[in-house]
Parts: structure tokens; sequence; C-alpha cells
């Protein structure tokens, strides 16, 4: 997501940031230190009906084998059954980690350079971090403002070492900012602070990861734009950083420098943070959202902004849920992706030309997954037992891996290059 002034024909450089709620033609950093458009020289300004729909017909003998997959702004990386991990998409500041020069997009799966083998990969904006077999934090492409973690705020186009040498069990990439859980169950963040998003009581950028303040030991962290959430141990929410929309969801619209409680008593299994919202799913597997809704991405049937938890419509049952720019997914107990909210390049995958859907409905195709991830305007989810990687959204820049830049509104199979 690239400031720049450039022809078509030319690749930008550009700074990553996540879109402004006013519009979902173009995204905008929403500080007021930077103002920057992130279509792009190669992104026209595409409504809904610009996605091509494709039957998913293909077998998991035409489609790449993943252990996990990990969609970012416009790119996506995964895991193949080596344990090497493989990016493709967009490149344009080192994101796919295959030391390119020049850097050039790619469309169907590349090998990341280094040969690392990876438990997880987390795709951000403009750069992606990872976690070896031996739980040591890795992260290349854009670190301007240091969401690398290596000390520095030099793009990376391979691998690099998270500084301090701790070992982590879960971490999330976001635009301008990193975060994980050691093994130890502490969090840590790293990079931009504007808002107080890296939870350590201040706003100053660090280069390095620092402790999240209130001693409290997590399960998982889950980075947004300019906030953050983590789950506890005794699986309750708090949220820390930005709160304009109520995306914190403790009843108000302050911001945070240190973790505060999401307020509701609910107890979850699993979080997620997008730009502006943040959703959960229970103990008891409903999904509940919370935060900005101008485009039904909390999916309660409305489009009123909520500053604590409401429950999803439909009364489905979720294992987990992944939450995008203006846009949020799940995976039911029965294995079918929903996805509801703003529905341009095709990114909710229902096959529609339908603009909003304020409650959740089903991904076009009748495949059950295992996984659902969702990036800047484009998902993907692996199947269940094969482990296939379907995409669909937007593709200008090859995202959905399968060989073409043609948006999709219905999952297709990333391409088998592996």
């Amino acid at each position: 997501m690239q400031l720049s002034t450039c022809s078509p024909s030319s690749p930008a450089r550009r700074t990553r940031h996540l879109r402004e709620p006013q519009t979902y033609r173009k995204l905008a950093v929403l500080s007021s230190a930077m103002l920057a458009g992130v279509l792009g020289c190669q992104e026209p300004a595409l409504g809904p009906t610009a996605s091509a729909p494709v039957t998913a017909l293909a077998t998991a003998a035409t489609a790449s084998a993943f252990l996990q997959v990990s969609a970012g702004g416009y790119h996506t990386c995964g895991i193949g059954r080596d344990s090497l991990a493989y990016c493709w998409g967009d490149n344009s500041v080192g994101e796919l980690g295959n030391g390119e020069n020049p850097q050039l997009h790619r469309s169907t799966p590349v090998p990341v350079a280094g040969g690392l083998r990876f438990l997880v990969v987390n795709a951000g904006v403009g750069h992606t971090c990872g976690l070896t077999l031996g739980h040591k934090a890795y992260c290349w492409g854009e670190n301007r403002f240091g969401q690398l973690g290596d000390g520095t705020t030099t793009n990376r186009g391979v691998p690099v070492a998270v500084a301090g040498g701790r070992r982590f069990r879960q971490l999330r990439a976001s635009s301008r900012h990193t975060c994980a859980v050691t093994t130890d169950s502490r969090a840590y963040c790293w990079g931009w602070n504007e808002s107080g998003e890296l939870g350590d009581g201040s706003t100053t950028q660090r280069l390095t990861p620092v402790l999240v303040k209130g001693g409290h030991l997590f399960n998982q962290v889950k980075a947004g734009f300019q906030h953050t959430c983590g789950l506890t141990t005794e699986k309750r929410a708090y949220c820390w950083g930005v709160n304009a929309y109520g995306q914190l969801g403790d009843s108000t619209r302050t911001g945070r420098l240190t973790p505060v409680a999401v307020v509701g008593g609910l107890t979850f299994k699993q979080l997620t943070a997008g730009n502006l919202h943040t959703c959960g799913v229970t103990t008891s597997s409903r999904a509940y959202c919370w935060g900005y809704n101008a485009f039904g991405q909390v999916g309660d049937g409305t489009q009123s902004r909520r500053i604590a938890p409401r429950a999803v419509a439909g009364g489905l049952y979720f294992v987990g849920m992944a939450a995008g720019v203006d846009y949020t997914c799940g995976l039911t107990t029965a294995g079918a992706d929903y996805c509801w909210g703003l529905n341009v390049y095709g990114r909710l995958g229902d096959g529609s030309s339908e603009r909003l859907r304020l409650t959740p409905v089903a991904v076009a195709g009748g495949l059950q997954f295992s996984a659902i991830t969702v990036g800047g305007n484009h998902s993907c989810a692996l199947t269940l037992g094969g482990s296939s990687a379907y995409c669909w959204g937007y593709n200008g820049r090859g995202a959905l891996g399968d060989g073409t830049t043609a948006n999709r509104s219905t999952p297709v199979p990333v391409a088998a290059s592996m």
C-alpha cells in the first residue's frame, strides 16, 4: 500500500497503510502525520462487479498443499508440507522474502530465501513474519516503522531475526507494528506506537520488542491497524491503542496505552483485530464483534458503531474468525466459510455484486475448510483434510496465487508451483 506518483507500467515504492473508513476506493493512513493512497499505480478503482466469478472445481492435485496460509495487504504467504515458507503477490518492499532485486510481483508461490523451516507465517500489510520450528521470530519486507524488530528501519528482502533472542509461540504482523506471545505467555510488541498500540504505556516507536504492561498472561495477541487485542490464559479479552470507533470494546472511545478489559463478561477462545473493528469467538462458539460498522463488518444487521461486543446475526457456531479492512469472515463448526461487510473486488466470496452484506453470507463453491485468513482486499482458506489453498477477492498483484491478476468473487485454487 503505497504513496507514489508513477505510470501504470512502473511498480511503486509505497508506505503501507489500511483504508480510511470514509471511502472504499482508496486506502489511507488514519494519522494526521501522513496521508497516502494505497491502491497505487496498478489498482483501478474497481467496484464489486469487476470480479470474475470462477467455480472452485479444482482437485487437490491442481492446488498447492499448505499447512497454513496468511493473507496480507496485497500478498499472501503459507507454510508448505516441507515446513518451508512460500509467498506470492506484491513484492514492492520485499514482503515475499525471496531476495529478488528488482523486487517483482509473483502470481504463484515462490520460496522465501534462507531455507528456514517455519511453524507459522503471518502476512502484514507490507511485511511478513514467521516463527521457526525452534520458536524464533524472523521478519522481512517493509521496516520504515521498525515493524521487523531487528533494531533498524531498513527494509529487508530476506528474513532477519527479531532482536532479543526470545522464543515465541504466536505472532501477528499488522500494518506498522507486530506483536507476539512468548512461550511463557508474555506479550511483546514492536514498531509504530503513535496511539499506544504496543501497550507499553508510551507512544514511543520501538525498533525491538517491548513487554506489554499489565502483568497479564496471554494465549494470543492480534494486531489491528492502530490497536491490539489479546486473549489471556483465563480466556478474557483485553485491548489497547486507538479507540476512536470503539474497537477496544470497553464501552468508551478513549484510547488506551495499556491493556483494558473488553466489557460484557464474555470468555473467548479466539480473537481477531481488523482495521477499525475487532471480533472474537466465545467459548460457546458464538461470534461477537465491535468497533467501526459503517459497512456492516460487525455483522449485527446494522451500520451502527458498536463500543461493546455485539452478537453476529444468524445464529451460526464458529471455530474461528478473521477481520479485514471493512469486512469479516468466519469458519463455522461445520467447515463452511461465511463473510460479511463491504464486498468490493469480490472479497466476500459469495459470487455476487452486492456491495454490502450486513449479516453473514456463505462463501460460494461448496468447499469445506479448516482455516480462514483475511487480508486487505482478499481472503484465503485451507480445505478440510487435503489442506489445499483457495483464495478470492482482489488480485491485481497476484495475491490469489492462481497465476493471473484477475479479481475473483469465488474461491480459486492457489497454483501448485512448489
